[in-house]
């Protein structure tokens, strides 16, 4: 079930639509003002994973390097891939 997150043009307020199913219609207005004046952001997210035993490889771990557009980085999940 995805949730997505938008921003009220008017009053700057952010909230989240959360998709049940595919056929649902859902208002697309801001839930303080209600204006139909919104955009879609990108989620933020939380979250940490590996191990606290402090052991080699344990956790995830990133290899940031220059690209043509700045900066790329690549992240190495344990168990994925």
């Amino acid at each position: 079930m995805p949730i997505f997150e938008f921003k009220c043009l008017e009053c700057e307020e952010v909230f989240e639509v959360l998709c049940v199913n595919s056929d649902d219609t859902v208002a697309m207005e801001c839930k303080k003002c209600q204006s139909p004046n919104i955009e879609r952001i990108l989620s933020s997210t939380n979250f940490a994973m590996g191990s606290s035993g402090g052991g080699q490889g344990a956790g995830a771990s990133a290899q940031t390097r220059s690209c043509s557009t700045g900066s790329c980085t690549t992240y190495n999940v344990p168990g994925v891939g």
